[in-house]
């Protein structure tokens, strides 16, 4: 098939350049290299036969061309004919001659060099004397990313507009149904606008979670555990001791997951008072209580098709138990204050210090929901269990707290390396940063000092339970810190934990200033 010829010709069209025009277009291309070089945005100048006379810098780059293979190249030929594209045809031979300039023209095409591209070009006939054209400026928007993303957003909007439509055939319910898509249009913008926030506060947090350091038999276990089970939406329930790395291993699942293109939503079950956990969770309507002024989105709605972290999971009040166990089955729930059934789709992963078997039989613990999160358990290995680790952690932990102080610290002692290798760690991990931040800022040169009195672990009669062990620990920490909880030096943070998580956990092993170790 032919195709159509590349300009409308003209008499005027093909009379030659007087010697001052050359001169004149001569000075305009000059200018065309001084000024335009540096505009971002690719650029090409075409004779009246749409041969190109020049191009900028960032055409070069943008579209992988040579000047050699580019100038005095009719622009249909360009990169082995990769620009003969009938919709630039359209624009330059149809469109362009009938009007000045033409903006906003659409254009996509597959190159065989860069691959798919969307751009909008904008032409603008330069005349030499009126109705004659002398040259053709053209610029191209390469729009796309934006586009892509336009039309994904599009695409969903479709989809959901798809959905509502059907729901609402058949409920025949008419204005009613036209509501109720007004309501969710709405719930999903406040969705956005609370993943959004949720975002931005996990942004200002300081993780870890690409650098779970070691490479003890233990952890390598966890890890390989880990990279077994992430791309399923399978239940993970991670068990450890306080302070051993729960939250990085339930990031690594998540990173490594379907759905690491959304947030980690997460929530800590004993940070949170249990009148206010629930809405939390499930979210509440306006008035649903004294203080509620507006709607709140739960935690469940926010991670819908995202991850929920569940920390501290048994610490989660008895009576809110069975509201947790049927999202878990059913994936649905009400929010404070509402009747309207809300459907999620959350993978859980879940974690805890204590003892969830022994929770059941002591009955603080449902035992359908102990089975339901008992699917696929992971259990972090205390650090004791962990010493080959401890000089790697050191190393990490020392660099990142002296870079943090401007602190240059290069020497670890072996007798320093030797006390932390023998010390039983009860709180773990977060322990050992603790202690490693406090000899940073008590060392004044390059070799790190101590400043804690790490004593040998107990070897009494007979093995400790793991809440003896902890109890002991929690009571030697409040009794060094004169039983001040909170505040700068207090136990929380000594102990690195949260101050309403300290008090949970008094309270669950009976401590108060009259007990004894």
């Amino acid at each position: 098939m032919d195709k159509k010829p590349y300009c409308k010709k003209s008499e005027k069209t093909v009379r030659e350049f007087s010697g001052d025009d050359e001169m004149r277009l001569q000075y305009f291309i000059e200018i065309f290299d001084d000024i335009l070089i540096s505009i971002r945005e690719p650029l090409l100048l075409l004779d009246a036969d749409l041969k190109v006379v020049k191009a900028n810098l960032s055409f070069y780059r943008t579209f992988n061309a040579l000047a050699e293979e580019t100038e005095g190249i009719l622009i249909y030929e360009l990169g082995n004919r990769q620009w003969d594209i009938p919709k630039l045809r359209e624009l330059l031979e149809d469109i362009l001659p009938q009007n000045t300039a033409f903006d906003d023209f659409e254009v996509e095409h597959n190159f065989e060099t860069i691959g798919h591209k969307i751009m909008h070009l904008n032409a603008r006939r330069i005349y030499r004397e009126p109705g004659l054209t002398q040259l053709i400026l053209l610029a191209i928007e390469d729009v796309t990313g934006p586009e892509n993303y336009k039309r994904h957003l599009e695409e969903l909007v479709e989809m959901r507009t798809a959905e509502l439509r059907t729901a609402w055939d058949e409920a025949e319910k008419g204005r009613q149904a036209a509501e109720t898509a007004l309501c969710e249009i709405k719930l999903l913008k406040k969705q956005i606008e609370a993943e959004k926030a949720y975002l931005q506060e996990e942004i200002r947090l300081e993780y870890n979670h690409e650098n779970i350091i070691g490479q003890s038999d233990g952890l390598n276990y966890v890890l390989y555990k880990t990279e077994q089970i992430a791309a399923n939406d399978t239940i993970v329930l991670i068990l450890g001791e306080t302070g051993t790395g729960k939250e990085l291993v339930a990031r690594a699942i998540h990173g490594l997951s379907l759905r690491k293109d959304r947030p980690l939503v997460k929530v800590n079950c004993a940070a949170l008072p249990s009148n206010l956990i629930e809405s939390e969770l499930f979210g509440h309507e306006k008035g649903a209580f004294t203080g509620a002024h507006s709607r709140q989105l739960g935690r469940f709605e926010i991670a819908n098709g995202a991850t929920l972290f569940l920390d501290e999971i048994g610490e989660l009040p008895l009576e809110l138990q069975p509201k947790l166990l049927r999202v878990v089955q059913d994936g649905e729930f009400e929010r404070l204050g509402s009747s309207h059934t809300i459907r999620t789709d959350v993978r859980i992963i879940a974690a805890t210090n204590r003892n969830l078997e022994e929770e059941v039989r002591k009955n603080r613990f449902r035992e359908d929901l102990w089975y339901r999160l008992n699917i696929f358990p992971i259990t972090v290995p205390p650090l004791r269990n962990r010493r080959d680790d401890i000089p790697l952690l050191t190393d990490f932990f020392v660099r990142k707290i002296a870079r943090r102080m401007g602190k240059s610290i290069e020497i670890i002692p072996a007798k320093v390396m030797d006390t932390l290798q023998h010390y039983h760690w009860p709180g773990n991990i977060r322990e050992l940063e603790n202690v490693l931040e406090r000899a940073v800022i008590n060392s004044s040169g390059p070799k790190l000092h101590l400043m804690d009195e790490l004593k040998k672990p107990y070897s009494g009669s007979g093995p400790k339970t793991m809440e003896a062990v902890e109890r002991e620990h929690i009571l030697r920490i409040l009794e060094q810190s004169a039983w001040k909880v909170g505040g700068k030096n207090g136990a929380a943070e000594i102990l690195g934990m949260n101050r309403s998580t300290l008090r949970a956990r008094m309270r669950k092993l009976g401590i108060h200033r009259d007990a004894k170790l």
